[in-house]
């Protein structure tokens, strides 16, 4: 026998062993495995392709969204996962101590000798993380970083002015516009670096790449078992020898950022800086400050710019709301030197009820936050809106769909900023409902410690712009765009984070302030 037949042969040995071992598989999963009683799709019940599947396509948000519909509020989406579409499970599940992320966390990790304080599942580790990344996103923080802020934010709004070569190249992106600020703030917020992708086109190519590692990564934590092929080994390796990867810029950018004082820049390394050289327990490596960046520069600017995306367009497709948050911040302000963190900002309710339904409708991670209860975490029953969870069951919730849930948000595919308003001047608070089903930034210790950040980012371009600026949607796209998913809201890619297009809109000047922008003021 040739050596062919032998490896012939011996597939065939291997087929035939594993069509009983999947058959028996199969057969517990569907008939006596701990969550057979849960509803869901068929193909879910059996295998995580299902989810892998959605997350390749980049709709997998939309899929669970669908099959809350079809299923109930309680659905089976993998052999040992559940999605939860309550506020009783956000509560359960994110603001929970004797919880942890779920393992599947571990295939978001570059190096899996290295964790981040996105992807580390070790609860002390991730504490230490948490106190120093953190720190640079406070309130008290934004508040020194914000002139830096300002200048990213003034190049975005000079960059708007109309084009004198005609209107053909009056037509602007916002998604591209968005993410190239957003990416610019994260560089200089990480560790000083001017990437200038607002300015020069010799780092964007950064955007495209740091999309393609966020999805793949999606579909790893969807399916982690992909994660062994190691198909990311030969594309960084790639990358890195021709000097124009996502990693590669990262490493360049960090090491400039040694070769200067440690408190040159308001940064994140001046933050991590110190405990380089702090006691055992508090302690961090210099890889571990790389390993930080990977993922703060997506958390810092791709988030931010899908929210600005997003905001963008429910206002030019809701011309009443456009007009009234433009009457709120030309009357609140003077000048534009006027817009700027503080009182005057925030008192400008209308505009923070337009942020937070743009996020409603369209969160920047519209997916499953997935949790987990670990050993370490005690043997006490977890139960989740009034279900024992199995142990090794990954639960969450979507937060689209809870978003879109009509217990919690009536008319949910219409933008109504209104329903972020008190319902009377004695309450002052918006409807209890919607606050506590509003899970944009997560909840609890895992929460997005960007939120202050984020709402000052937005509020300031959007008061800025609408200051300076009309705006409306491009004509050539129709009345719809291509920018629109089935139910009429702005279009996202699910990637963990998310991937966007558009709106695209036209920018018409407001009087004679243009001048300001264009250096003639007086």
């Amino acid at each position: 026998m040739g050596v062919f037949d032998t490896v012939v042969l011996t597939a065939q040995y291997a087929v035939l062993l594993l069509i009983p071992y999947l058959i028996l598989l199969g057969g517990y999963r569907v008939l006596a495995h701990p969550l057979r009683h849960y509803p869901g799709p068929p193909l879910a019940r059996l295998s995580d392709v299902y989810g892998a599947f959605y997350a390749w396509n980049r709709n997998l948000y939309l899929r669970t969204y669908a099959d809350h519909l079809n299923y109930g509020p309680v659905i089976r989406q993998g052999p040992n996962k559940l999605v939860f579409n309550s506020v009783a499970a956000v509560h359960d599940i994110y603001a929970n101590d004797r919880v942890s992320k779920s393992l599947s966390y571990v295939a978001y990790t570059v190096n899996p000798g290295k964790t981040n304080v996105i992807n580390t599942v070790n609860k002390p580790v991730h504490r230490v993380k948490r106190k120093l990344v953190g720190a640079v996103v406070t309130e008290r923080s934004m508040r020194t970083f914000e002139p830096t802020m300002t200048e990213q934010i003034d190049i975005f709004i000079k960059l708007l002015l109309p084009s004198p070569q005609g209107s053909s190249n009056n037509v602007v992106n916002m998604s591209t516009r968005c993410r190239h600020l957003g990416m610019d703030i994260a560089g200089y917020l990480g560790f000083g670096y001017a990437l200038k992708l607002q300015t020069d086109n010799e780092n964007r190519f950064l955007l495209p790449g740091m999309n393609g590692g966020l999805w793949r990564l999606n579909i790893y934590m969807q399916y982690p078992s992909l994660r062994k092929l190691g198909y990311e080994i030969v594309e960084i390796a790639l990358t890195f020898i021709k000097g124009k990867g996502f990693l590669s810029t990262l490493t360049k950018m960090i090491q400039a950022r040694l070769a200067q004082d440690k408190d040159a820049h308001h940064d994140l390394y001046a933050f991590m800086a110190d405990a380089l050289d702090a006691p055992d327990g508090d302690k961090i490596s210099l890889s571990e400050i790389w390993t930080e960046g990977i993922s703060f520069l997506p958390a810092a600017g791709d988030t931010t710019s899908a929210t600005l995306s997003a905001l963008f367009f429910y206002l030019s497709r809701n011309a009443h709301c456009r007009r009234r948050l433009a009457d709120e911040i030309r009357s609140t302000f003077a000048s534009s030197d006027e817009i700027r963190g503080g009182a005057q900002l925030t008192s400008c309710r209308y505009l923070r009820a337009c942020i937070d339904e743009a996020l409603r409708m369209s969160p920047p991670v519209p997916g499953t936050l997935w949790r987990q209860q670990l050993p370490q975490d005690g043997d006490a029953p977890w139960v989740v809106d009034g279900h024992v969870i199995p142990p090794g069951t990954q639960v969450g919730v979507s937060h689209y769909a809870l978003h879109h849930n009509e217990e919690y948000f009536p008319d949910p595919f219409s933008f109504k900023p209104e329903r972020w308003l008190p319902a009377d001047e004695v309450s002052k608070e918006p409807s209890a409902a919607n606050r506590a089903a509003f899970v944009a930034f997560s909840l609890g210790a895992r929460g997005c410690a960007g939120k202050a950040m984020a709402y000052l980012e937005v509020g300031l371009v959007s008061a800025k712009t609408l200051w300076y600026f009309d705006f409306e949607p491009a004509s050539e796209y129709g009345a719809l765009g291509r920018d629109t998913n089935e139910m009429g809201e702005f279009l996202l890619h699910d990637v963990f984070t998310s991937s966007h297009d558009g709106p695209y809109l036209t920018f018409t000047p407001r009087g004679d302030l243009w001048k300001e922008l264009a250096g003639q003021g007086q």
